[in-house]
């Protein structure tokens, strides 16, 4: 099931790219080609890519595949690896934890205005931000979890 899911916000996260990538099209066909810009593809282009950039971070994107740089964490010793990697997931998570009732509070107070052009609620544009610190949460509160366990070197 865990498969399933993950394939799912996979395939979301390509389809969010491939309208990103629709609009982008439409937009410079309509500048360069008509010379008629059009102001939806532009606010359009900015809440997709906003949505797939949270979305990708939140649910698609692996911690190996983040850019790190960890010199120092790869010269430590396991034992003091497993030690950074708790001090880490612990600092994200609280912190993703802490923003999150703020966040969420905002993006709910967001719903009384709307984008200028299409009239989106802002709840909707910025919606995968909470979705973000759920997940930051949820992930790193595991990933502990799985350091704090008996097979812990696996997790590292």
């Amino acid at each position: 099931m865990l498969n399933r899911l993950r394939h799912a916000a996979n395939a979301f996260g390509v389809l969010l790219f491939a309208l990103l990538f629709l609009v982008f099209v439409v937009q410079v066909t309509a500048r360069f080609a008509f010379n008629k810009p059009l102001a939806w593809t532009d606010e359009l282009a900015v809440i997709l890519y906003l949505w797939a950039i949270l979305w990708g971070a939140a649910l698609v994107c692996q911690d190996r595949e983040n850019v790190a740089f960890d010199l120092i964490y790869q010269k430590a010793s396991p034992a003091l690896q497993r030690v950074m990697a708790i001090a880490g997931c612990a600092l994200i998570g609280v912190l993703a934890a802490w923003a999150l009732p703020g966040s969420i509070d905002y993006i709910h107070f967001m719903q009384r205005e709307s984008t200028p052009v299409l009239g989106l609620p802002f709840d909707w544009v910025f919606a995968p931000f909470a979705l973000l610190l759920i997940a930051l949460t949820l992930r790193y509160a595991w990933r502990i979890y799985r350091l704090l366990g008996r097979n812990w070197r696996d997790h590292l």
